[in-house]
């Protein structure tokens, strides 16, 4: 850390400067507060050590003078003419602490190493925000027909607040076009509430949607604010929505019609300014049309449609996707593992899972890249899913959905089991499974390992 220390007494200064210098810190020091001022002026300090009582420039005038021009600068202020009105001024200046003279070097190196700790955890949260904000602000990747339509439809609804149908397969990146939606829109300064319907147990929902007054129910000790009141002025993302319990769907209706909403155990409506955005993976309209959601509040809902095209049908994306991800997981230098083959087998599997079953390949991918031989057992794993998976009718009877399910796990597990020697954190990201995942299905199941795979 670079420090700068201005004090008139020559001894005080070179003993100081020594002590800090050995610690660590690159010191430059200075006699006056007119050379001080002039340093803060001209080059960047991560601490200022000043003593009070300077000439023509007091320490005080350069706390004044650090504030303005380095506010993160953090400023020690030494006296030996220590009074109460002078320790409150410069606290109230800003300064981190104050020290009165004489002090041992302990003292001093003591705040130091406080300023030290503090400026550490403030560089973690600057750079844990950087990071939150490129998983907030992230964007829609494509560069295909139908991702260039989707983006220029996206660009023109942005703007209103009619209530958007996002549909498409699971994985297509339904969240992402509702918070692009939001982003572009005259609500991108409001709060974005996701909701994942199908994720609320029907009994909770109501509540969590709408909220509870105190008492409404057993255990309701205090008002619940619910996700639509939370995104009032903002926009609220209601993702499966094919999963949306048709008791509900009523009340739904009303809250889209009357932009109000009562809180469950409340009497009185609360008006709301929220814009609506739904997603399903299903076709919404052949639900309606088999009296498995209402109809009307489809109708209601379908105002404006987008479709989200599957990977298969972009396919000439998945290069930009790919290297997109390998940025995502902080491994581009290990973009270079995309070569010609894996990517031409990458563009010949017809991704299933969509774009998030590529997140999870690129991960295998970053995961298993250190391990001899791994990619081929990537290629191999596309081959073997573009297979065909299922008997013609005719040819032999599958058992029954248990048994089946139980044996492909076993043969799955002993195959990555092997090709990892019995290393379990690599078998599960060889496999896409959360490690703890792993070890609970082989000990469900009653099988052991060692070095070399499954027992």
């Amino acid at each position: 850390m670079k420090l700068l220390l201005v004090e008139d007494e020559k001894i005080t200064r070179i003993t100081l400067a020594n002590t800090l210098a050995d610690e660590g810190y690159r010191v430059v020091s200075c006699e006056t507060g007119i050379e001080g001022l002039e340093k803060i002026k001209s080059e960047k300090f991560d601490i200022i050590v000043t003593d009070l009582r300077l000439p023509k420039i007091g320490g005080l005038e350069l706390l004044k003078e650090a504030a303005n021009l380095q506010p993160e600068c953090k400023v020690i202020v030494m006296t030996a003419y220590a009074s109460v009105e002078t320790a409150v001024e410069a606290l109230k200046l800003g300064a981190y602490d104050y020290l009165i003279k004489p002090f041992s070097p302990d003292k001093l190196l003591t705040t130091l190493n406080h300023i030290r700790k503090f400026k550490k955890v403030q560089d973690e949260n600057v750079h844990l925000k950087r990071r939150l904000e490129h998983f907030e602000n992230r964007t829609i990747i494509g560069a295909s027909r139908p991702m260039l339509k989707l983006l220029e439809t996206v660009r023109a609804v942005a703007g209103n607040d009619y209530t958007v149908l996002v549909q498409g397969e699971s994985g297509t990146g339904k969240e992402l076009v509702a918070r692009a939606l939001h982003s572009f829109g005259k609500r991108a300064n409001g709060a974005f509430v996701p909701v994942n319907c199908s994720a609320i147990p029907e009994g909770l929902l109501e509540s969590e949607l709408f909220g509870h007054e105190k008492g409404a129910f057993t255990g309701a000790h205090k008002t619940h604010v619910g996700f639509f009141e939370r995104a009032d002025g903002g926009t609220i993302f209601l993702d499966d929505i094919d999963d949306f319990p048709i008791p509900l769907q009523v009340k739904l209706l009303r809250v889209l019609q009357e932009k109000e909403i009562t809180r469950v155990g409340g009497g009185k409506p609360i008006k709301l300014n929220v814009r609506v955005i739904v997603a399903t993976k299903v076709d919404l309209k052949k639900l309606a049309e088999e009296n498995k959601f209402r109809e009307d509040l489809y109708y209601r809902l379908n105002i404006i449609p987008i479709q989200l095209p599957p990977l298969r049908e972009r396919k000439e994306d998945i290069p930009l996707l790919a290297e997109h991800f390998f940025i995502k997981r902080n491994a581009k230098e290990k973009i270079s593992l995309l070569n010609a083959d894996l990517l031409e087998s990458m563009k010949k599997y017809d991704w299933p899972g969509n774009v998030r079953e590529l997140e999870n390949f690129v991960e295998r991918i970053i995961a298993l890249s250190d391990i001899p031989g791994w990619e081929k057992e990537l290629t191999g794993y596309l081959s073997l899913n573009r297979a065909k998976k299922f008997p013609d009718e005719g040819e032999n009877v599958y058992p029954s959905y248990e048994e089946f399910i139980t044996q492909k796990e076993l043969e799955i597990f002993e195959w990555a089991m092997r090709k990892t020697k019995g290393n379990i954190t690599k078998a599960a990201a060889l496999l896409g499974l959360p490690r703890t995942t792993l070890r609970s299905k082989l000990e469900k199941l009653g099988v052991s390992w060692n070095s070399s795979g499954i027992k």
